[in-house]
């Protein structure tokens, strides 16, 4: 934490503001075609009966300029947990404070305060300046492994072969 900016925990009141800066990050990523989420839809994810995620903001003064949603991973070959980092994103305007790196070291503390053995994430391989971002900061970009995925109608329809 510094004078100029504060990180915490999200609360419950925090998911408009939350919201908002997912609908940010979606333009930013030219993405926002796919964001179809609600504040009802977030705020039963993030503090309902079986939380998916948990997530930490970045403040300036009273209002949210950054987020970090994430949730656990498992590990069979370490027979571990891990941290996943879902999203980051700071306001571009509050970009070069600092915001960023204090979000990524107060995660990289809770995968050791649980004994992570990993704390990944994903980058869009056209967005050279958070891959050299994380890169300063100890990460490893691996290429080598793919991204595979399938949306709601692709599994529902496996489930029923």
């Amino acid at each position: 934490m510094t004078s100029e900016f504060t990180i915490r925990p999200a609360t419950r009141g925090d998911v408009p503001e939350i919201l908002r800066l997912i609908g940010e990050l979606a333009e930013y990523e030219k993405l926002s075609d796919m964001l179809v989420g609600t504040e009802a839809m977030l705020a039963e994810q993030l503090f309902g009966a079986r939380r998916a995620a948990e997530c930490l903001i970045a403040e300036r003064g009273a209002r949210a300029v950054g987020f970090a949603l994430f949730f656990t991973t498992f590990s069979t070959f370490l027979c571990k947990p891990g941290l996943y980092l879902e999203d980051l994103f700071v306001e571009p305007a509050q970009r070069g404070h600092g915001i960023g790196k204090e979000l990524l070291k107060r995660l990289a503390a809770l995968a050791v305060e649980r004994d992570c053995g990993r704390f990944e994430w994903r980058v869009l391989d056209w967005n050279e300046p958070s891959i050299k971002f994380y890169e300063s900061l100890g990460a490893s970009v691996m290429p080598e492994w793919e991204l595979v995925r399938m949306t709601a109608p692709e599994f529902a329809a496996l489930a029923k072969r």
